[in-house]
């Protein structure tokens, strides 16, 4: 009899296949208010791949992505039309090839566009009360120009230089954020294990899943348009 495969494993969320929630208790966030700001302390979160900058504005305190050259005891501006790294501004205040990032992706929706370490957007031109912006992916998005941004590039751009080394380090890199890893081939197991297993030789046959299986019977093409190889 075989065994349970790692979607049905994972989809059961033992403690496993579960994230610690340590790594979760800081929340990306805009303030309600507007005014000047200051930087309390640059700390480290396992769940984000940059580190974080703890703001305190009046009596309320929120955390951001830091940004390049940001320091603790820093004063920022939440608002205005100032253009220094770290102020946080609505796009239609922010001239045009500025580099921008933690972009709200509605007003007052909170940043939830480039938050990852070493990205940036520009801003490249207005259409109406739309404000077209490069992504890091080089496409371009239109977003409402009432969408706050953040002036500067997300800290942490060197975190891919230096090399991994060891798959331990791997290891515990992808557990502290429940990631899939290490991700095996399904033909590289034994039958027991899944059902691609043992592919004898892996010549390996087609096999088209029924839409109503179940998560473990659920491999292979799902809904495929078409099947075989391409004429030319």
């Amino acid at each position: 009899m075989g065994k349970r495969i790692i979607q049905q494993a994972r989809g059961h969320g033992s403690l496993t296949y579960r994230v610690r929630k340590q790594a979760y208790i800081y929340e990306i966030r805009y303030p309600k208010k507007y005014g000047e700001a200051t930087v309390l302390k640059i700390i480290h979160s396992p769940a984000h791949s940059a580190p974080l900058a703890k703001i305190r504005l009046e009596n309320e305190i929120f955390y951001v992505a830091a940004v390049k050259g940001l320091i603790q005891g820093q004063k920022i501006m939440v608002g205005g039309k100032i253009l220094e790294n770290g102020n946080i501004l609505q796009l239609k205040d922010i001239p045009f090839g500025k580099n921008i990032c933690q972009i709200e992706s509605a007003p007052f929706n909170g940043p939830d566009l480039i938050r990852a370490s070493g990205t940036s957007g520009v801003v490249l031109k207005r259409e109406g009360k739309w404000i077209a912006v490069i992504m890091p992916s080089k496409k371009e998005a239109l977003l409402h120009e009432k969408s706050r941004a953040t002036i500067g590039i997300v800290a942490g751009e060197g975190r891919l230089e230096k090399p991994i080394v060891k798959a331990g380090k791997a290891f515990y890199m992808k557990k502290q954020r429940n990631k899939f890893w290490p991700q095996t081939s399904a033909v590289k197991m034994n039958a027991v294990d899944h059902p691609f297993g043992s592919g004898r030789g892996k010549r390996i046959k087609s096999k088209i899943a029924k839409r109503n299986a179940p998560p473990g019977a659920k491999v292979g093409l799902l809904r495929p348009r078409r099947t075989g190889r391409t004429k030319r």
